[in-house]
């Protein structure tokens, strides 16, 4: 019954995914690449550490978290509206998120692997917390939604109450709500848009 629970989650995260591209193949959404490059990495890596300290069925939200963004990374190169200028701040914030998996690479402990991979993750969504703040239209909440939505169902699949288990959910509850909030906060007050 709790695969049944993870798989759904899983299905709902990859339609937040689905209504992501439909919007980047418009036009309407600009991804920042560097926060989806480097979200593809870190989760999948978190991903094998997981399943190498025996973690099952709770590690497939974590998968569909590195597996949605490969995918959106793949389609921002499918239409040039879709572009999104990166700065110096979204370089900088790229090497700290290279910075945090090479220093897994160095550790090869599976919940070492999974900190650095949280510190990975979260250095690479500053950037786009930075645009959906300041840009909020250029952006859409979906994958953010389904993501919150796959990371809570992973909490029926742990069997065994370790750090290896619950770190990387516990943090992507936390930054897809922060996500959402960056960029909805303004479309639901009515807030101006900074340009």
């Amino acid at each position: 019954m709790i695969q049944y629970i993870v798989i759904l989650g899983a299905v709902v995260s990859l339609l937040g995914i689905i209504s992501y591209l439909k919007k980047i193949l418009s036009g309407e959404t600009k991804p920042n690449r560097i926060s989806w490059f480097m979200w593809s990495i870190a989760p999948l890596i978190a991903t094998f550490a997981g399943l190498a300290a025996g973690v099952r069925w709770a590690v497939l939200p974590v998968f569909m978290s590195g597996f949605g963004p490969l995918l959106v990374l793949f389609f921002s190169f499918t239409n040039p509206k879709s572009y999104w200028k990166l700065e110096f701040f979204d370089y900088l914030c790229g090497f700290f998120s290279c910075l945090a998996l090479i220093l897994w690479a160095i550790t090869k402990q599976p919940l070492i692997a999974i900190i650095f991979a949280v510190a990975s993750d979260a250095s690479a969504a500053v950037p786009t917390l930075v645009k959906g703040w300041r840009h909020p239209e250029s952006e859409s909440i979906g994958p953010f939604l389904g993501g919150l939505f796959s990371a809570l169902t992973s909490f029926f699949a742990i069997k065994y109450w370790t750090a290896s288990a619950y770190v990387f959910p516990f943090y992507l509850i936390a930054i897809n709500f922060s996500l959402i909030f960056a960029i909805a906060f303004k479309k639901i007050f009515k807030i101006g848009f900074t340009k």
